[in-house]
C-alpha cells in the first residue's frame, strides 16, 4: 500500500536536515508519496516525521492530521535541568541502518551542487558542553565512504565531529582529495591531533572553509604550536581558516583569556568565530553578545583592532 508521508523540519529550512533527506529517499524508494507537511493543504497523512536539531528551536505549534507522528533529533533529546543540559538518548530516535546509509534526497531542499554527510561519528574528548559523547560514543570511527552521499557535486559539507581522531582519517582525506570538490569542514577539526602528514593532505583539498576549535584557554600550550605548524604548511586564505571559540561556559562573563584567544588567532592568520554556551539565557545586552557581534561580523572585526574600540 502506498503511504502518504509528511515531513516537518522543526528548525526551519535555513540548513538542510540530513535525516529528513534520508527518510524521504527511503520512502520514495518504496513508492510512497512524500511532501512537506502543511496543515492547511496536506490533508490526512499516514505518517509524519518531525526532526529537530537545536534545543532552542520552538516546537511545531500546529495540529497534525496523521495516523502516526514520529519525533526525533538532538533538539528533542536535550533538556535543561538545574542549570545544566541533559541528553536523553531515548528521545533522539536513530535511523535504521537501511535509512542511515541511503543516498539523501537532495531534491527535497532543491539542492543541486552540494553534498552533505558524515564520514565519521564519535569523539574521544567527551567535553562537558558537547553531546557527541552521549549521542555517538567516545571513539571516532568511520561510518561511510564519501560515495555514500556524494556523486560529483561541486561542494561537500562535512558534518563529522572529530574526523582527525579516526584511525581511517588518512584514507578519508584521500577520498576528499580525489573528489576534487570544494570542502567545508563545518565542525571544528581537532587541531591538537594535527600532524604534518594530515596538514599536507588537507592542503591538497580545495577548501571552501575549514573550522578548527579552541574552546579551552588552558590548552594554549598544545594548540598554539599546532596552529603555527599548520599555518606553515597550509596556503589556505585567512578568512577560510576559521576557529570556533567557546565563551561563557563556566563563567557568564567576558574573561581576559577570551580576548587573548581572539587576538592571538587574528595575529597569526586565523579568523576566530565566537560561540556562546547557553546563549539563549543571556540578557539581551550582555557583554558576551557584544563580543560575538564584533568578532563574527568580519567587516567590522578586521577593521577594529581591539574590542574596546568597538564598545567605546
Amino acid at each position: 500500500m502506498v503511504m502518504k508521508v509528511g515531513l516537518i523540519d522543526v528548525d526551519g529550512h535555513n540548513y538542510p536536515n540530513l535525516p529528513l533527506m534520508k527518510i524521504s529517499a527511503w520512502h520514495k524508494a518504496q513508492g510512497d508519496h512524500v511532501e512537506w507537511y502543511q496543515p492547511l493543504f496536506s490533508g490526512h497523512m499516514d505518517r509524519v516525521y518531525m526532526s529537530k536539531v537545536f534545543s532552542f528551536s520552538p516546537d511545531y505549534e500546529y495540529c497534525i492530521d496523521a495516523d502516526e507522528i514520529i519525533r526525533g533529533g538532538t533538539g528533542y533529546a536535550i533538556s535543561l535541568r538545574g542549570g545544566h543540559e541533559e541528553y536523553d538518548k531515548t528521545k533522539d530516535l536513530p535511523l535504521s541502518d537501511e535509512i542511515e546509509h541511503i543516498y539523501p534526497d537532495y531534491e527535497l531542499y532543491g539542492i543541486t551542487d552540494t553534498a552533505y554527510g558524515f564520514l565519521t561519528r564519535g569523539c574521544p574528548r567527551g567535553c562537558s558542553f558537547c553531546h557527541v559523547k552521549a549521542k555517538e560514543g567516545q571513539c571516532s570511527h568511520k561510518v561511510a565512504d564519501l560515495s555514500e552521499f556524494w556523486r560529483g557535486q561541486e561542494n561537500i559539507e562535512l558534518l563529522d565531529p572529530n574526523l582527525l581522531a579516526c584511525k581511517d582519517c588518512h584514507e578519508l582525506l584521500d577520498q576528499l582529495i580525489d573528489s576534487g570538490a570544494k570542502v567545508n569542514f563545518s565542525q571544528g577539526l581537532d587541531i591538537r591531533l594535527m600532524t604534518k602528514e594530515k596538514a599536507e593532505k588537507i592542503s591538497k583539498i580545495p577548501i571552501k572553509a575549514i573550522h578548527f576549535a579552541w574552546d579551552r584557554y588552558e590548552d594554549k600550550d598544545i594548540v598554539i604550536p599546532k596552529f603555527k605548524e599548520f599555518r606553515a604548511v597550509s596556503k589556505i586564505r585567512n578568512k577560510d581558516l576559521q576557529v570556533y571559540c567557546l565563551v561563557g561556559d563556566k563563567e557568564r562573563k567576558l574573561l581576559d583569556s577570551d580576548l587573548e584567544r581572539i587576538y592571538w588567532l587574528r595575529e597569526n592568520g586565523y579568523a576566530p568565530y565566537v560561540m556562546i554556551y547557553d546563549k539563549e539565557h543571556l540578557p539581551k545586552k550582555h557583554e558576551l553578545l557584544r563580543l560575538q557581534r564584533w568578532v563574527n561580523n568580519r567587516f567590522i572585526f578586521w577593521k577594529t583592532s581591539r574590542f574596546e574600540e568597538y564598545t567605546g
